[in-house]
């Protein structure tokens, strides 16, 4: 799995939210950005982490950040996690994998003795020149925004 690494520049990409609106990553040039990956919309730990950092949007924001939620799940799927819950920042239905591929999150996991190929939970904070300045490899659900905000 080659991750993006702190120094690196993102790819540029292109790919639609919960709506069928079209995200570029050029979008956010001249804002600073952080890309939240997680395996699968309204799972547990997706939850809390998403719950967690829409609680703290405003601090998030304060700070000047943007966030995406980046997971290959569909639109549909995508539509129903943001309105559950009501994120106020737009979930990427990357199921071609085209962003994922991009930041290098995809790759084996374990679970209960079985490997298999996922997304990896992760996130990348880009600063307003597209170069990723920070990464997150164990993110805490439910005190993510912490992480984040240290």
């Amino acid at each position: 799995m080659q991750t993006l690494k702190i120094g690196d520049k993102v790819p540029s990409f292109s790919v639609n939210d919960q709506d069928g609106n079209t995200i570029n990553l050029s979008d956010y040039l001249g804002k600073k950005l952080i890309v939240f990956f997680y395996p699968k919309a309204s799972t547990p730990g997706c939850t809390a982490e998403a719950c967690n950092l829409r609680d703290n949007y405003a601090a998030l924001q304060s700070q000047g950040y943007k966030l995406l939620g980046v997971s290959a799940d569909s639109e549909k799927r995508q539509a129903n996690f943001k309105n559950k819950y009501e994120f106020p920042f737009p979930l990427l239905a990357d199921e071609d994998h085209t962003v994922i591929n991009a930041f290098g999150v995809w790759g084996p996991k374990k679970f209960m003795g079985k490997t298999y190929d996922g997304i990896h939970r992760m996130t990348f904070v880009v600063d307003e020149k597209g170069v990723v300045s920070n990464v997150i490899e164990k993110v805490k659900t439910k005190d993510h925004a912490a992480q984040l905000l240290a």
